[in-house]
């Protein structure tokens, strides 16, 4: 993936996230490598840790699970890191492509303090750090509520939004990712097979596939039935009229049974179900 950032714009919203929340806010690109944080200094905690290279290696393991997590939910993911502190973080899509990762983290948030810290020194036990300089970072962080927590990552979400509607992310148009997006939103409707993709975007399947794992972290049928269902969805909402079988055609499932499986699969409910629920919902509201 190859993707531009506004590092002057970014780097000034990274410092006005820090200032309203006091927490460090970092960004990595879709390959995980970091970009930028603010501030721009690792804290005391997190620099004993790396100081070890097993820990240090769990830190990246941990970074990597959680972006993955996230990227799964399409939506900010909140956990505990490997040495006991709190972290989220949000992807940030330009489109349907994923172009990077916020995160924030190194937040002591355990209800009981004394609990926490027996905890925090448990899990870091097997590294090879002096505990009590690990005893004293730890009382040196300020203790967080769950409710902040919450209210920070919700600001997370917002900021990752923000990147990409005020334009500080772009991707250029030759970009593979984005002639790939492109593509498959124009012609949804009709068959779309890895072949008929790599001849249009003349490259092999071992491409394609690993470009869709870069821009979507999915494979690319399980990208174009995802895009299919959401479709439905709204065509289920939008025009009323239409039948379930007309709504399955639109997005590209001639086969009526099949559509329902994957419909339900992916919503937990029926296209009928969907339908009447959603607008009984949207009536009472």
């Amino acid at each position: 993936m190859v993707s531009s950032f506004d590092m002057t714009k970014l780097c000034s919203l990274l410092q006005d996230f820090h200032m309203l929340t006091q927490i460090r806010i970092t960004v990595f690109n879709d390959r995980l490598e970091e970009l930028t944080a603010w501030p721009q200094h690792v804290p005391p905690f997190c620099r004993l840790i790396r100081s070890d290279p097993d820990g240090l290696a769990q830190c990246r393991k941990c970074d990597r699970e959680a972006c993955a997590t996230a990227l799964q939910k399409r939506g900010t993911h909140i956990y505990r890191c490997h040495a006991g502190l709190t972290e989220a973080v949000s992807p940030v899509f330009l489109g349907n492509i994923i172009i990077g990762y916020l995160l924030f983290g190194h937040i002591f948030a355990w209800p009981d303090a004394e609990d926490g810290r027996r905890r925090i020194a448990g899990a870091c036990a097997g590294y090879r750090i002096d505990p009590q300089c690990l005893a004293d970072c730890c009382r040196r962080l300020p203790v967080r509520s769950e409710a902040y927590i919450r209210s920070a990552s919700n600001l997370l979400h917002a900021v990752a939004s923000y990147l990409c509607m005020e334009r500080m992310i772009f991707l250029r148009q030759n970009d593979l990712p984005l002639q790939l997006d492109a593509y498959i939103r124009d012609h949804l409707s009709e068959p779309l097979s890895a072949q008929r993709l790599c001849a249009h975007l003349q490259i092999g399947r071992t491409t394609l596939y690993e470009l869709s794992r870069q821009s979507y972290g999915r494979g690319i049928a399980q990208q174009i039935r995802f895009l299919r269902i959401e479709k439905a969805k709204t065509l289920l909402l939008e025009q009323p009229a239409l039948s379930i079988a007309e709504v399955a055609e639109a997005c590209g499932f001639p086969e009526y049974n099949y559509f329902i499986t994957i419909f339900r699969k992916q919503t937990g409910t029926t296209p009928a179900r969907f339908r009447t629920g959603q607008a009984g919902r949207s009536f009472l509201l």
